[in-house]
């Protein structure tokens, strides 16, 4: 069997699109076409079924990317770094959540790129869980931090730590409230206070609304910035109440900037979870980098 075939198909496989694949090999997107179809009749059956938008892999297909894309991976990782391990400083390419990635798993990695002398260079880039999970598995990254825990047999998920999600407001508002925390009953005395929010859908605050009060928010948001970090910035500096990340607002809280309007007897949570592409945790640097991250967040719950 023809490894440049192999090689194709295991690029659509994981790009799930002709199109995607064709652009991470540099061929055409009829090139590409043509070499499933080939690799299809040597094989006697179908391995995608056509659709309007990508392609989904048959059970055969699932089945022979299973097999094959573990073997294919360790061939070009000694093309590209030859048979000495100590030779080449291999790069590990991770992507997540801005947030959180800067916070936890960046901090926790950096102690790895120089250890022993067999560290490895690092390289990160930030996106939501479908653009992340997207670049996986196009190829584009070696590990991916999700909020979202991925289906099929692509990926390899493991859960990696729970985030606890706080309502906090500057102290000022916690005075015009009065009762601070508010009992669950006075849901309605924060309708009067500004929401600071990562997007107009205020994600992080209906979340907990639907969870701890049973509702949604009536209020739409005053301040709306795609970073966290941000959010955690404007709330401390009196925009309104947010939904952060304990993690996130811990200092905070502990230096009087935020106050905490709400503890409900069972705190919503988030669950992270770390992703690679099944058969990669093959690649020794891979491999060390998930160990790695799964012992350091057991610190971070």
């Amino acid at each position: 069997m023809d490894l440049a075939l192999l090689r194709t198909f295991v690029t659509v496989h994981r790009a799930g699109s002709f199109t995607r694949a064709a652009a991470l090999l540099g061929l055409s997107q009829p090139a590409v076409t043509s070499q499933i179809r080939t690799l299809e009749r040597q094989l006697g059956r179908p391995l995608f079924l056509r659709q309007a938008r990508g392609v989904t892999p048959t059970s055969v297909g699932d089945e022979l990317a299973h097999k094959a894309a573990p073997h294919l991976d360790a061939l070009v990782e000694i093309a590209e770094f030859g048979l000495d391990d100590e030779s080449s400083l291999r790069t590990l390419h991770l992507a997540g959540p801005p947030e959180f990635t800067t916070e936890r798993a960046l901090p926790a990695l950096t102690q790895l790129t120089g250890e022993d002398g067999q560290g490895f260079a690092l390289r990160a880039s930030f996106g939501h869980a479908e653009e992340v999970l997207e670049g996986l598995s196009a190829g584009h990254h070696d590990l991916a931090i999700s909020t979202a825990r991925p289906r099929g047999g692509v990926f390899t998920a493991s859960p990696l730590c729970d985030e606890e999600h706080v309502l906090v407001a500057a102290p000022h508002w916690a005075e015009q409230l009065g009762t601070v925390p508010l009992p669950d009953q006075d849901v309605e005395a924060l309708e009067s206070v500004p929401v600071v929010e990562v997007h107009e859908s205020l994600p992080f605050v209906s979340r907990y609304w639907a969870s701890v009060f049973d509702t949604q928010p009536t209020a739409s948001g005053s301040v709306i910035v795609p970073d966290l970090r941000a959010v955690l910035a404007c709330a401390a500096s009196g925009a309104g109440l947010a939904v952060l990340p304990r993690y996130l607002c811990t200092d905070a809280l502990k230096q009087g900037h935020l106050v905490t309007l709400h503890e409900p007897p069972v705190p919503p949570l988030r669950t992270y979870f770390l992703v690679v592409r099944t058969g990669t945790l093959a690649s020794p640097n891979i491999a060390r980098a998930h160990e790695w991250l799964l012992r350091a967040a057991a610190d971070w719950c």
